[in-house]
């Protein structure tokens, strides 16, 4: 096989996870200050099944072959002339950043910048849980809420790959947790850390009582969960809704006329310092990557198929050797 192309996951056309193949295309080579990782394992996002299916064909264009893949786990395999940081054959993490999904693949170029060490001790395949939902957890808990100590905090969306980082987080940042879920659900959430699990179906937003922080990893029903903030209180928005993202992008961009009261919402982007924290934070046993079933390469339409199908315990990550 030519050694100048790669595996890849790619789709010809929008539509369900049965789009989605293996197929080759060029392998990258690292452009000066680039990156080459070898990549061992990715994990899939929601943000892929709504640029897979066309929901976000506004921002993705309509240009095939696509890819997918945000995050990924593996090891430095070259770099461009320039790039310092790093060292071929360092275990790193890390993200694509905003340049579209590439990461499911055998090899990806990232800027170091975009790039953290593995902490010692951790696979890379359970790794690749992280470097998205980590981060994005960090950033929301850290940088958008402020959490403090002793203040409630509502995890919505709470046994999913976001979700289960920040119940982790909010628990090790000293807050008082409660975790919605789905009833399959509530022991997983209490094991990382909720004071109070709440399944979501049996109960009303407007009986959960106020918070001072409200993380939403969900993206349905904005109104309803803004409601439930104490006086002072924060909101931060982690997802949009799937089934119409326009929508979602509209209301959270009208909640800012509220000032201190909106909405926060960020798209991730995260660089060296969040990875260095978040990696601190794993080293520290405060958070540790929630894996729920790795699936080999080949199988990742499965892995779109299973997220789209809800209930999943942490992250479904992808095996690419």
């Amino acid at each position: 096989m030519n050694d100048r192309t790669m595996k890849a996951v790619l789709f010809d056309r929008f539509g369900g996870p049965e789009v989605l193949y293996v197929g080759r295309v060029p392998r990258p080579e690292p452009a000066p200050s680039e990156v080459l990782v070898r990549v061992r394992a990715f994990s899939v996002n929601g943000g892929e099944m709504a640029a897979r299916s066309g929901r976000v064909r506004f921002l993705t264009g309509r240009k095939f072959p696509q890819r997918v893949g945000q995050d990924f786990a593996g090891e430095v395999a070259a770099l461009g002339t320039g790039t310092t940081g790093v060292t071929v054959g360092d275990r790193v993490w890390g993200i694509v950043g905003r340049a579209g999904f590439r990461s499911a693949a055998e090899y990806v170029t990232v800027r170091p910048q975009r790039l953290g060490r593995v902490p010692d001790g951790l696979d890379l395949v359970t790794a690749a849980a992280l470097p998205a939902t980590g981060t994005t957890a960090v950033t929301a808990l850290r940088d958008k809420a402020a959490l403090r100590p002793g203040e409630r905090l509502l995890v919505r969306g709470a046994a999913g790959g976001v979700g289960s980082a920040v119940v982790q987080l909010g628990k090790a940042y000293g807050a008082q947790v409660t975790a919605l879920a789905r009833a399959a659900n509530l022991d997983f959430v209490r094991t990382l850390g909720a004071h109070h699990a709440v399944d979501h179906r049996t109960v009303s937003p407007a009986e959960l009582g106020p918070f001072d922080v409200v993380v939403d990893a969900v993206g349905t029903d904005l109104r309803a969960f803004r409601r439930l903030r104490k006086p002072g209180g924060r909101m931060v928005a982690l997802a949009l809704d799937v089934k119409r993202p326009a929508a979602s992008l509209g209301y959270l961009a009208a909640s800012s006329v509220h000032g201190p009261g909106r909405v926060r919402y960020f798209a991730g982007n995260p660089v060296r310092a969040d990875f260095d924290d978040l990696a601190r934070h794993v080293a520290a046993g405060k958070l540790q990557p929630a894996v729920d079933t790795v699936f080999p390469l080949e199988e990742t339409a499965a892995a779109h198929r299973a997220l789209e199908a809800g209930g999943v315990r942490g992250k479904y990550v992808v095996r690419v050797d």
